[in-house]
């Protein structure tokens, strides 16, 4: 089994800051791709970020220059910071992954983001 534990959700001001990170255990070899999506209320589920082991990432237009992806590869854990926060930013954040050595994604439980003055 492949486990993924987001964390660092929460309630920020808007222009505020978050941190989250994902940690990947359990039946792991080599992760390749990890990226963030994010649901809104009533909204369908989005790409946010996305990294892939070489290190190339792709973000979500609105949240370029204020959202940064990185990965540990050595603690299998993926970050997503975001910085300039917007209410239109509040949602769900899932983090997935893929493996080399198997097919399909696997995906959090998912971390409350909330915007809101």
């Amino acid at each position: 089994q492949v486990q993924l534990v987001e964390s660092g959700g929460g309630l920020v001001q808007p222009g505020g800051s978050l941190r989250l990170s994902c940690a990947a255990s359990g039946s792991i070899f080599r992760i390749n791709v990890m990226a963030w999506y994010r649901q809104a209320p009533k909204k369908q589920r989005e790409l946010v970020a996305r990294i892939t082991s070489g290190g190339s990432t792709n973000y979500l237009d609105p949240v370029k220059g204020r959202f940064t992806i990185s990965r540990d590869n050595a603690k299998n854990t993926v970050y997503l910071q975001m910085n300039s926060l917007k209410p239109e930013d509040t949602a769900v954040y899932y983090c997935g992954v893929t493996l080399a050595t198997s097919s399909g994604w696997y995906w959090g439980q998912g971390t409350q983001v909330t915007v809101s003055s």
